[in-house]
């Protein structure tokens, strides 16, 4: 069967890393709350198991402990998320000032993420640039919806330390530890609770995105993606019917990267797998590549996107996904893949959106850059507000003619705009 051939080859084979990344660790070390560690003690056997795995592949990465510590963080959270999306109500849904739904699962899966940072170094006070803020939870009106998160999270943790028990007010706290404004300087987590939003509420694909900047370059990151299939990814994979899968066996994706370790890719709900080395497709014909783009056009421009792709050469439909899945896809190689986004230009990119999924294609081969080609900046505090026209990734052997194409169509736009 299609699927367990795609599993095997995808998941069952392992090879072992080579390399070294020399990086000098800097952390800003201020008292934390005592409170939200209070009940910290040392990892279950699930999480000693995750970094066994992890430690097996990556074993000379400066950073191993950080990226054990975020696959647990990103697992525990996707759980989170996998129980909202299939209870999703529309009374639990709040309106964010850009008009994109937020749910509980935004605010419960940011606090779970926390937690586990912060259990994990307890002695430093978290620094995470991060989506969600606790403003609208701590008015009287968000009561309600604070009380169901603090329940919903308390019945996750209880997975990973049977004892842990937070209050609504620990969990205010918590939230509000992605308050960090990043910068080119120390150690910054950098999380999107749920990329994909529209595609969460819309039962489609969505991601767990977290990040690590050390002194403005990231060294690591893990996609949680809970829809997504193992193996073979049909045209419709992003549509509706992707959450209905959720919770077979052959469902459910996790990536991570560690800069000069290579990226890897493990089931997303099997913490004792082993992960396995991801490349991206090798291949230099954009006749044989599908382009993956956004569901919706509210963020990315679908025409400009489809005459990019005529321009270069691409031939298959689009592939259309919501979120940060789309970097796994291409990063995993399984097809060639190219993805394109080119936002309104008013809006502002969040560091957020790409982290995570940026050092995973890069670390699988893959190049990724703003439109024009320059590297992406994420040393600039929140925003990618460097960045140019839009985001292009691809295999190494695409990216360069990709660009080219890239610059024809918008200069044709550009003329065409200003003769008329």
């Amino acid at each position: 069967n299609g699927y367990r051939s795609q599993r095997e080859t995808m998941f069952l084979v392992s090879t072992q890393l080579q390399g070294r990344v020399g990086v000098a660790q800097k952390a800003i070390r201020v008292p934390c709350s005592k409170q939200l560690h209070s009940a910290s003690r040392s990892p279950n056997s699930a999480a000693r198991a995750v970094a066994s795995v992890v430690d097996r592949v990556m074993t000379e990465a400066t950073f191993s402990k950080e990226v054990n510590d975020a696959c647990r963080a990103v697992r525990l959270a996707s759980k989170l998320c996998q129980r909202v999306q299939k209870e999703l109500g529309q009374s639990e849904r709040v309106e964010k000032q850009d008009d994109s739904p937020v749910t509980v699962a935004d605010y419960g899966a940011q606090a779970v993420v926390a937690w586990v940072l912060s259990r994990a170094a307890p002695h430093e006070r978290l620094s995470m640039v991060a989506e969600e803020d606790s403003a609208s939870l701590r008015q009287e009106s968000g009561r309600a919806m604070l009380l169901r998160i603090t329940e919903l999270i308390n019945s996750v943790i209880t997975t990973e330390d049977a004892a842990a028990h937070l209050s609504p007010e620990e969990v205010l706290e918590l939230i509000d530890l992605g308050d960090s404004a990043g910068g080119p300087s120390g150690r910054h987590w950098v999380l999107d609770p749920i990329d994909g939003t529209r595609g969460f509420v819309g039962m489609r694909q969505y991601s767990v995105c977290l990040g690590m900047l050390n002194d403005g370059e990231v060294k690591l990151g893990v996609l949680g993606c809970p829809n997504l299939p193992q193996g073979e990814i049909s045209d419709d994979a992003g549509g509706e019917g992707a959450m209905g899968r959720a919770g077979d066996s052959d469902v459910g994706c996790l990536f991570l990267a560690h800069k000069g370790q290579g990226a890897y890719a493990a089931p997303l709900w099997d913490e004792s797998a082993e992960p396995v080395r991801v490349h991206v497709a090798s291949v230099s014909d954009f006749s044989l590549a599908k382009m993956m783009e956004s569901v919706e056009s509210r963020h990315s421009n679908h025409s400009v996107t489809a005459k990019v792709a005529r321009e270069a050469g691409v031939v298959l439909p689009p592939l259309r996904m919501d979120s940060q899945v789309k970097y796994g896809l291409l990063s995993r190689g399984d097809a060639p893949r190219v993805f394109m986004r080119f936002p309104p230009p008013t809006y502002r990119e969040k560091i957020w959106d790409h982290a995570a999924g940026v050092v995973i294609v890069e670390e699988a081969g893959g190049k990724v850059t703003d439109a024009l080609g320059d590297p992406l900046d994420f040393s600039k505090g929140r925003y990618l507000d460097t960045m140019k026209k839009g985001i292009i990734a691809a295999p190494a052997a695409l990216h360069g003619q990709l660009v080219k194409a890239v610059r024809a169509v918008l200069e044709r736009e550009e003329a065409h705009h200003h003769k008329h």
